[in-house]
């Protein structure tokens, strides 16, 4: 079976589309450009026409739907396909004249719109996506890459939001990338996503920390050495750079790199070559450079601590990481994906209440994710397959704790309804409310309630609420609550 190359000679996988479409003129367009890329376009009207065995012969498998079926026909088709081929992702086609189309919400299989007529590139990017989303959806693949890889990244705030669409701009071209944030921000995990969404993502990602290396042993390591190059050197080794030979090299912690090593690196990532310790001999490389510092190179440039064309060479295209404080409306899906990583890891299980939830929100974070991270590990040791409620947070926790209580709010009579009759109703304290929190908690309590008392049946819960259910299902992912009901069947 051949492959299609794009004009980097990277190779995309061939690509099978399922259409709901019965539009000839769509289905003729699709079908020639996709013969470029040797794929196929299958029509049908019913998900019972697909055939995954027959398509076999193709890297990668995707379903597109068409606008103009009408959105409840769309949209039948859409859930159908969520429940019985939740692998497959979807796309949801359109012409320039219908106008982008509102994705479905609540439906992660849906993974993006496609316009018609296309581009090349266009075409090439939603094979790229299509590959990433059976890939993460299979850990059988070889080349997939864990769930806990991305879940520093999860999250819908802004900041988050931000970052993501900045890893997704430049992640598939050639640029030199440099991270900047707090330490525990994610770093790393911004630049295993760089790697694992580019070009680059069959070959090597090979991360060096620059600040854990001695300064007279981080040559050796980024450039290796010929035997005897120095005293100890009893055999020939491969540096970093040759490690990474057509991937990525992540330079962590680039700031705490000695001024002459600043140099050498400088030499490579001008001439594209190096040369072991101990040796002439040049060797051409091929890598991808990130780099990632929590330091302010500005700053140690004018300290006379950092080279200033350096920083140039790197700085081609800068990502700050936003601190956990800055992005805590994620805290609930980050608390959501981290317990995941430790039931995948079988390591236990454990849950927090919405009210812990938010106490967890008003702390400032100075760790950021790592220290959230080693948070709920802490828990699921402390309270195995238990639920976990603002007393049993550590104690400096408890301060924010006291703040988002909704139980402890003062009450306050107020004149009733009816003459000569009064009510309580909550007082607002002397020092204020955060109303954004307390609304919140209100309604991650009450959404839970709904959900304890219906069995865990989503449908159910959102009649309690009324509600739609895709707008509960919206809601649970939010708060990070879906974890918690397993026998929804989302």
């Amino acid at each position: 079976m051949g492959h299609s190359s794009d004009k980097d000679g990277s190779v995309f996988p061939n690509l099978c589309i399922y259409l709901f479409d019965q539009d000839d003129q769509r289905q003729n367009y699709l079908q020639h450009i996709l013969s470029f890329v040797e794929g196929d376009v299958v029509v049908v009207d019913d998900i019972s026409q697909i055939e995954l065995s027959e398509q076999s012969r193709f890297n990668c498998v995707a379903v597109m739907v068409g606008a103009g079926q009408g959105r409840d026909k769309q949209q039948a088709v859409v859930r159908d396909l969520a429940e019985s081929y939740p692998n497959l992702p979807v796309f949801q086609i359109y012409d320039e004249q219908e106008g982008t189309p509102q994705l479905f919400e609540g439906l992660e299989n849906v993974i993006g719109s496609f316009k018609l007529p296309t581009l090349y590139d266009d075409l090439m990017a939603l094979a790229h996506k299509a590959q990433v989303f059976q890939e993460l959806k299979n850990p059988e693949a070889g080349s997939s890459r864990p769930v806990e890889l991305f879940r520093s990244l999860s999250g819908s705030s802004r900041a988050t939001r931000q970052v993501n669409k900045m890893i997704e701009q430049v992640a598939d071209s050639e640029a030199t990338v440099l991270i900047l944030g707090e330490s525990g921000t994610g770093k790393e995990v911004v630049a295993r996503k760089l790697h694992f969404h580019s070009v680059r993502r069959g070959k090597p990602f090979v991360p060096v920390n620059c600040g854990a290396i001695p300064g007279d042993l981080l040559e050796s390591e980024l450039f290796g050495h010929e035997k005897g190059a120095f005293t100890g050197a009893i055999s020939a080794r491969q540096g970093r750079f040759e490690m990474a030979e057509g991937g990525t090299l992540f330079l962590d912690e680039i700031g705490d790199m000695s001024m002459p090593m600043q140099v050498k690196l400088l030499r490579v990532l001008q001439e594209r070559s190096f040369e072991r310790v101990g040796s002439n001999k040049t060797i051409p490389c091929n890598v991808r450079i990130i780099a990632a510092t929590h330091r302010n190179l500005e700053s140690a440039i004018k300290n006379g601590d950092f080279r200033e064309d350096l920083f140039y060479r790197l700085n081609v295209f800068p990502i700050e990481m936003p601190p956990l404080r800055d992005r805590v409306e994620d805290i609930p899906v980050l608390v959501n994906d981290l317990i995941h990583r430790i039931e995948n890891e079988k390591r236990g299980s454990v849950r927090l209440t919405p009210a812990a939830i938010a106490a967890l929100s008003h702390y400032r974070w100075p760790g950021n994710v790592r220290e959230l991270a080693n948070l709920i590990e802490r828990l699921a040791i402390l309270y195995p397959y238990g639920v976990v409620d603002i007393g049993e947070l550590p104690e400096k926790f408890k301060p924010a704790a006291e703040l988002i209580d909704t139980t402890k709010l003062p009450q306050v009579s107020l004149e009733g309804d009816e003459p000569g009759t009064t009510q309580n109703a909550p007082r607002l304290p002397n020092d204020g409310i955060d109303l954004k929190a307390h609304l919140n908690s209100l309604e991650q309590s009450l959404i839970q309630q709904a959900l304890d008392e219906s069995d865990g049946i989503v449908a159910h819960a959102a009649k309690r609420l009324h509600m739609r259910r895709t707008t509960l299902v919206e809601k649970l992912r939010k708060y990070g609550l879906q974890r918690q009901t397993e026998s929804t069947g989302i």
